[in-house]
């Protein structure tokens, strides 16, 4: 990507910091909680998905979470791997990105909104696109479907996002954790709900090479490009 395509500014948006990359439009604003290591990767997650989205211009907005396992967790749940439990605080977070953020860079009304993201703030996505119809996609990377309580959770309910993107690395499920070698069958079977799901115009699972640590910030710019190919197709 061209350097001087891309505006890059770190902004404080209701008490939250937020790194803000103008790519040549105002039309398409993704939308993407981020940790540290998450920030480390955004330039280059940027320049993939212009790279990947042929031309179809976008503006990112991540924003910092405080808390990985209590903000992006839709309800309380018990530590799965070390001793940090889920505090079930995805509400909060979501609030904040509807009544905070959006508005703040939101400079059309014709502005379509993507939310994304990866790992647990892939699941905060997906979780986000059942509770709202502000987003016209989502890009769930590597997404936390093995969380506790999830697959009986969207049973019977419907996405309110019509195009949601969803991809696994093909050595995710191979762990000797057993909650997290769900993540597997329970993608493979959040596909199949999507697929049946009238709210949903358009699915897809893509499987990465490697396990969850393998090029984060790739992954998940394929899945923002893809939302902004289907919808520009659309």
């Amino acid at each position: 990507m061209n350097n001087k395509a891309m505006v890059k500014t770190a902004v404080i948006i209701g008490n939250r910091t937020c790194y803000i990359y103008d790519c040549e439009s105002k039309d398409n604003l993704l939308i993407q909680a981020v940790d540290d290591h998450d920030i480390e990767g955004l330039d280059n997650e940027v320049g993939k998905i212009s790279e990947l989205a042929e031309g179809v211009g976008f503006t990112l907005a991540a924003f910092k979470v405080a808390d990985w396992n209590t903000d992006l967790s839709p309800w309380e749940a018990p530590p799965v791997f070390g001793n940090d439990a889920f505090g079930g605080k995805a509400e909060e977070t979501l609030r904040y990105v509807e009544e905070v953020l959006i508005p703040e860079l939101m400079q059309a009304k014709d502005t379509r909104l993507i939310i994304g993201g990866y790992s647990l703030s892939a699941f905060f996505a997906l979780w986000a696109a059942y509770q709202t119809d502000l987003f016209a996609g989502v890009a769930a990377a590597s997404p936390s479907v093995w969380f506790p309580g999830w697959m009986d959770y969207v049973k019977g309910k419907s996405v309110k996002s019509p195009h949601v993107y969803l991809s696994l690395g093909d050595k995710e499920e191979k762990t000797k954790n057993a909650v997290m070698r769900t993540v597997g069958d329970n993608i493979r079977r959040q596909l199949e709900i999507l697929k049946a799901d009238d709210g949903c115009a358009d699915c897809i699972l893509e499987m990465n090479q490697g396990n969850h640590f393998k090029e984060p910030d790739i992954r998940t710019a394929k899945g923002f490009a893809w939302i902004l190919r289907s919808l520009c197709i659309n």
